[in-house]
């Protein structure tokens, strides 16, 4: 079983004692492929860095709703030039968060970043990895607006209604371990209502470790039981949703089936 974890912030502190060895155990674990998106220009800067050190490893460049304080759009051109690395796999981690930018200002000034970013994506023929929370109206509207844009609503929390809608946008959406919790009903809900095509799986590292690992640091290691999960509500074997999953993010990314 080959397991592909679309979203992991490698460069977190939380992994700052044991990286490299976290990094290094992660193929022997079945997990072959890793995108680790960032959320400023340092963090994509560093992102950068590790996917050079490690064959099986991506990055995403971009700026994160709750990053904005101090940026500027013409910081978009420092994203624009670390997009153009050939390990760059999507424009990300961008989108909108309404739970933490309250103000009206703070909002009007993350939609100016998502819809930029969402051009970018396009103007680059990336896919774009998306943050939506309690933001749902405004982050369609903006997808919609950018009919030339790809991408992933990553650590869904759509209602099944609007999933519908981001598939046939033609767009992809990725769950993480919070699909194991108790509570996940919405998301399963999701899982069921979407073709096994436009679904795709990570663990949003150091976040979200699925049950039963609540409350531990999350790493990709972790991600087979949010295939585990997929497989349950399809009626599938893990293995047919990891592999689907895989070959559903190969394709998302760009990227080729080969052994690494």
């Amino acid at each position: 079983m080959r397991l592909f974890d679309t979203h992991a912030h490698y460069y977190d502190d939380a992994f700052g004692s044991d990286r490299d060895e976290v990094l290094s155990a992660l193929p022997a674990a079945g997990v072959e492929r890793v995108v680790c998106p960032g959320c400023d220009l340092p963090t994509t800067r560093q992102s950068l860095a590790l996917a050079e050190r490690y064959p099986f490893l991506y990055f995403a460049a971009g700026l994160h709703p709750e990053n904005l304080e101090g940026a500027s759009l013409s910081d978009l051109d420092g994203v624009r030039a670390l997009a153009r690395h050939p390990k760059c796999a999507a424009i990300g981690e961008i989108g909108l968060d309404y739970y933490w930018l309250r103000t009206p200002e703070e909002r009007a000034n993350s939609r100016d970043f998502f819809a930029a970013q969402l051009a970018l994506a396009g103007e680059l023929d990336l896919p774009a990895i998306v943050h939506d929370r309690d933001a749902h109206r405004d982050t369609l509207d903006l997808v919609r607006a950018h009919p030339g844009t790809r991408g992933v609503f990553h650590c869904c929390a759509l209602s099944a209604e609007d999933a519908k809608v981001v598939e046939k946008l033609g767009w992809y959406v990725s769950f993480t371990g919070n699909v194991t919790f108790k509570n996940a009903r919405r998301a399963l809900e999701v899982i069921a209502a979407l073709p096994l095509e436009r679904i795709m799986i990570e663990t949003d590292s150091p976040y979200m470790a699925p049950e039963p690992f609540r409350g531990k640091r999350c790493d990709s290691r972790y991600v087979f039981r949010v295939a585990e999960t997929i497989a349950q509500v399809k009626g599938i074997s893990t293995e047919a949703a990891a592999e689907a999953t895989y070959q559903n993010a190969l394709r998302f990314f760009g990227l080729e089936d080969t052994s690494l």
